[in-house]
Protein backbone atom coordinates (compact mmCIF):
# COMPACT_ATOMS: atom_id res chain seq x y z
CA UNK A 1 0.00 0.00 0.00
CA UNK A 2 2.79 2.43 0.92
CA UNK A 3 4.63 1.75 -2.36
CA UNK A 4 1.43 2.36 -4.33
CA UNK A 5 0.86 5.69 -2.57
CA UNK A 6 4.47 6.67 -3.18
CA UNK A 7 4.18 5.83 -6.87
CA UNK A 8 0.97 7.85 -7.20
CA UNK A 9 2.60 10.81 -5.46
CA UNK A 10 5.66 10.57 -7.72
CA UNK A 11 3.51 10.31 -10.85
CA UNK A 12 1.43 13.28 -9.72
CA UNK A 13 4.60 15.34 -9.20
CA UNK A 14 5.81 14.55 -12.73
CA UNK A 15 2.45 15.53 -14.25
CA UNK A 16 2.41 18.75 -12.22
CA UNK A 17 5.91 19.64 -13.37
CA UNK A 18 5.07 19.21 -17.04
CA UNK A 19 2.01 21.44 -16.67
CA UNK A 20 4.15 24.13 -15.03
CA UNK A 21 4.97 26.99 -17.43
CA UNK A 22 8.20 27.84 -15.56
CA UNK A 23 9.35 24.23 -15.62
CA UNK A 24 8.81 24.21 -19.40
CA UNK A 25 10.57 27.55 -19.87
CA UNK A 26 13.56 26.40 -17.81
CA UNK A 27 14.01 23.45 -20.18
CA UNK A 28 13.68 25.59 -23.30
CA UNK A 29 16.13 28.24 -22.03
CA UNK A 30 18.60 25.72 -20.63
CA UNK A 31 18.29 26.62 -16.96
CA UNK A 32 19.15 23.89 -14.46
CA UNK A 33 15.96 24.48 -12.47
CA UNK A 34 12.71 26.46 -12.58
CA UNK A 35 13.96 28.38 -9.51
CA UNK A 36 16.18 30.37 -11.89
CA UNK A 37 13.11 32.48 -12.67
CA UNK A 38 12.68 33.31 -8.98
CA UNK A 39 16.15 34.84 -8.88
CA UNK A 40 15.53 36.71 -12.13
CA UNK A 41 12.38 38.23 -10.62
CA UNK A 42 14.12 39.02 -7.33
CA UNK A 43 16.96 40.76 -9.15
CA UNK A 44 14.52 42.77 -11.27
CA UNK A 45 12.84 43.88 -8.05
CA UNK A 46 15.92 44.65 -5.93
CA UNK A 47 18.83 45.03 -8.41
CA UNK A 48 21.56 43.30 -6.39
CA UNK A 49 23.49 41.52 -9.18
CA UNK A 50 26.16 43.53 -11.00
CA UNK A 51 29.13 42.66 -13.19
CA UNK A 52 31.64 42.89 -10.33
CA UNK A 53 29.52 41.35 -7.55
CA UNK A 54 31.20 39.02 -5.05
CA UNK A 55 28.45 36.50 -4.29
CA UNK A 56 27.86 33.47 -2.07
CA UNK A 57 25.10 31.05 -3.11
CA UNK A 58 24.06 28.81 -0.21
CA UNK A 59 22.11 25.65 -1.01
CA UNK A 60 23.05 26.01 -4.66
CA UNK A 61 22.39 22.55 -6.17
CA UNK A 62 21.41 21.94 -8.97
CA UNK A 63 22.81 25.39 -9.82
CA UNK A 64 19.89 27.41 -11.19
CA UNK A 65 20.68 30.51 -9.12
CA UNK A 66 24.45 30.31 -9.71
CA UNK A 67 23.70 29.96 -13.42
CA UNK A 68 21.62 33.15 -13.49
CA UNK A 69 24.23 34.99 -11.42
CA UNK A 70 27.04 33.82 -13.73
CA UNK A 71 25.26 35.32 -16.73
CA UNK A 72 25.47 38.74 -15.06
CA UNK A 73 28.64 38.57 -12.96
CA UNK A 74 31.63 38.83 -15.30
CA UNK A 75 34.33 40.43 -13.14
CA UNK A 76 33.27 39.36 -9.66
CA UNK A 77 33.34 36.03 -7.85
CA UNK A 78 30.72 33.34 -7.19
CA UNK A 79 31.06 30.73 -4.44
CA UNK A 80 28.35 28.06 -4.33
CA UNK A 81 27.78 25.72 -1.38
CA UNK A 82 25.63 22.62 -1.04
CA UNK A 83 25.64 19.31 0.79
CA UNK A 84 24.59 17.69 -2.53
CA UNK A 85 26.87 17.49 -5.55
CA UNK A 86 26.51 20.14 -8.26
CA UNK A 87 27.65 19.76 -11.84
CA UNK A 88 30.57 21.99 -12.78
CA UNK A 89 29.53 25.50 -13.77
CA UNK A 90 32.23 27.61 -15.42
CA UNK A 91 33.13 30.65 -13.37
CA UNK A 92 31.64 29.25 -10.15
CA UNK A 93 33.65 27.82 -7.24
CA UNK A 94 31.68 24.98 -5.66
CA UNK A 95 32.14 23.74 -2.09
CA UNK A 96 30.51 20.36 -1.41
CA UNK A 97 29.78 20.97 2.28
CA UNK A 98 27.01 21.06 4.88
CA UNK A 99 26.36 24.74 5.56
CA UNK A 100 25.20 24.00 9.11
CA UNK A 101 28.61 22.66 10.11
CA UNK A 102 30.96 25.22 11.68
CA UNK A 103 33.92 24.07 9.58
CA UNK A 104 31.97 24.90 6.40
CA UNK A 105 31.65 28.55 7.38
CA UNK A 106 35.42 28.67 7.91
CA UNK A 107 35.93 27.14 4.44
CA UNK A 108 33.68 29.79 2.89
CA UNK A 109 35.54 32.58 4.67
CA UNK A 110 38.88 31.17 3.49
CA UNK A 111 37.67 30.83 -0.11
CA UNK A 112 36.03 34.26 -0.16
CA UNK A 113 39.23 36.02 1.04
CA UNK A 114 37.33 39.30 1.45
CA UNK A 115 33.85 40.51 2.37
CA UNK A 116 31.04 39.63 -0.03
CA UNK A 117 28.51 41.94 -1.70
CA UNK A 118 25.61 39.47 -1.79
CA UNK A 119 24.56 36.31 0.02
CA UNK A 120 21.83 34.19 -1.59
CA UNK A 121 20.01 31.25 -0.08
CA UNK A 122 17.26 29.16 -1.63
CA UNK A 123 17.70 26.46 1.02
CA UNK A 124 14.77 24.50 2.36
CA UNK A 125 14.79 21.61 4.80
CA UNK A 126 14.03 18.16 3.43
CA UNK A 127 10.29 17.60 3.65
CA UNK A 128 8.91 15.27 6.32
CA UNK A 129 5.22 15.37 5.41
CA UNK A 130 4.56 17.58 8.45
CA UNK A 131 4.11 21.08 6.99
CA UNK A 132 4.49 22.88 10.32
CA UNK A 133 7.71 21.02 11.11
CA UNK A 134 9.06 21.64 7.59
CA UNK A 135 8.29 25.34 8.01
CA UNK A 136 10.12 25.52 11.35
CA UNK A 137 13.17 23.66 10.02
CA UNK A 138 13.45 25.85 6.90
CA UNK A 139 13.10 29.03 8.94
CA UNK A 140 15.85 27.84 11.26
CA UNK A 141 18.08 27.56 8.18
CA UNK A 142 17.11 31.10 7.19
CA UNK A 143 17.98 32.38 10.68
CA UNK A 144 21.38 30.71 10.41
CA UNK A 145 21.95 32.33 7.00
CA UNK A 146 21.05 35.75 8.42
CA UNK A 147 23.70 35.44 11.14
CA UNK A 148 26.30 34.19 8.67
CA UNK A 149 25.52 36.95 6.16
CA UNK A 150 25.98 39.55 8.88
CA UNK A 151 29.49 38.20 9.50
CA UNK A 152 30.64 38.04 5.87
CA UNK A 153 28.90 40.90 4.03
CA UNK A 154 30.29 44.35 3.33
CA UNK A 155 28.54 47.19 5.22
CA UNK A 156 26.25 47.87 2.23
CA UNK A 157 25.83 44.18 1.45
CA UNK A 158 22.59 42.39 0.64
CA UNK A 159 21.00 39.12 1.66
CA UNK A 160 18.23 37.28 -0.19
CA UNK A 161 16.90 34.15 1.46
CA UNK A 162 13.92 31.82 1.33
CA UNK A 163 11.63 31.92 4.34
CA UNK A 164 8.29 30.23 4.99
CA UNK A 165 5.17 32.00 6.19
CA UNK A 166 4.08 30.22 9.33
CA UNK A 167 5.88 28.94 12.43
CA UNK A 168 8.87 31.08 13.47
CA UNK A 169 8.33 33.62 10.67
CA UNK A 170 8.17 36.54 13.11
CA UNK A 171 11.28 35.28 14.89
CA UNK A 172 13.20 35.30 11.60
CA UNK A 173 11.81 38.74 10.74
CA UNK A 174 12.90 40.17 14.11
CA UNK A 175 16.39 38.67 13.75
CA UNK A 176 16.74 40.20 10.30
CA UNK A 177 15.72 43.64 11.58
CA UNK A 178 18.35 43.47 14.30
CA UNK A 179 21.04 42.60 11.76
CA UNK A 180 20.03 44.83 8.82
CA UNK A 181 18.72 48.37 8.46
CA UNK A 182 16.27 47.51 5.66
CA UNK A 183 14.17 44.35 5.51
CA UNK A 184 11.60 43.60 2.79
CA UNK A 185 9.63 40.58 1.58
CA UNK A 186 8.72 39.51 -1.94
CA UNK A 187 7.03 36.44 -3.41
CA UNK A 188 7.96 35.98 -7.09
CA UNK A 189 5.27 35.05 -9.61
CA UNK A 190 7.32 31.95 -10.36
CA UNK A 191 6.79 30.69 -6.80
CA UNK A 192 3.97 28.19 -6.79
CA UNK A 193 0.78 29.81 -5.49
CA UNK A 194 0.18 27.01 -2.99
CA UNK A 195 3.69 27.32 -1.54
CA UNK A 196 4.24 29.08 1.81
CA UNK A 197 7.60 30.35 0.62
CA UNK A 198 8.48 33.98 0.25
CA UNK A 199 11.86 35.71 0.09
CA UNK A 200 13.42 38.11 2.53
CA UNK A 201 15.60 40.91 1.12
CA UNK A 202 17.92 42.55 3.63
CA UNK A 203 20.30 45.40 2.91
CA UNK A 204 22.89 47.50 4.80
CA UNK A 205 24.31 46.00 7.99
CA UNK A 206 22.97 47.38 11.23
CA UNK A 207 26.29 47.88 13.01
CA UNK A 208 25.17 50.47 15.54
Amino acid sequence: MKKTKRKKKSRGWVIKQHRDQFFKKSKVLGYRSRSAFKLLELNTKFRFLKSDTKLIDIGSTPGGWSQVARNIIKRGKIIAIDIKEMKVLEGVTFLNCDFMEKDTKNKILKECKEKADVVLSDMAADTTGNKNLDCIRTNLLCAEVIDFAFSILKPQGKLISKVFMGEDFLTVKDKARKRFKKVEFFKPDSSRSESKETYIHCSTLNTL
